[in-house]
């Protein structure tokens, strides 16, 4: 049986985004897999929220997240950079499910986030699959 995945994408940035939605669905299809959810939040500080509802509901074997955090004038994106990744691994320990992050920055500019983007969505949804690979081969041991 093939496993089930779901993105969580944010809508902020979508010259980035929507791009990576797109790559993470075409790498996802290649290898067979059909993507059971996608989600759309305002923007990546909204991921976790999404993400901890849609894995309480439970039916999922990974999830990737996608999104752009920029650079700004100010810490704001690196706090909430900081916020959203530890959010992500807290939530991968409790539901033991792998969560493929494909979120770019803090940091980064527009330049570099869109040079990119598709790459880290196809990073993060080869991610998702090898940890589905992995969890399965621990829970067979």
């Amino acid at each position: 049986m093939a496993p089930t995945i779901g993105i969580i994408a944010a809508e902020f940035n979508p010259e980035i985004v929507e791009p990576m939605v797109e790559a993470a669905q075409q790498e996802l299809e290649a290898a067979g897999i059909s993507v059971d959810h996608i989600i759309r939040v305002p923007g990546s500080y909204e991921i976790p929220l999404a993400a901890d509802m849609l894995l309480k509901k439970g039916g999922l074997d990974a999830l990737v997240v996608l999104g752009y955090i920029e650079r700004g004038e100010t810490l704001h994106g690196e706090v909430m950079g900081h916020v959203v990744h530890r959010s992500i691994v807290e939530m991968q320990i409790k539901y033991s499910i792998p969560i493929a992050i494909g979120i770019i920055g803090p940091g980064a500019t527009i330049e570099q986030a869109l040079s990119r983007n598709r790459d880290y969505a196809i990073g993060a949804a080869r991610c998702a699959l090898q940890m589905i690979a992995v969890v399965n081969s621990i829970v067979i041991q």
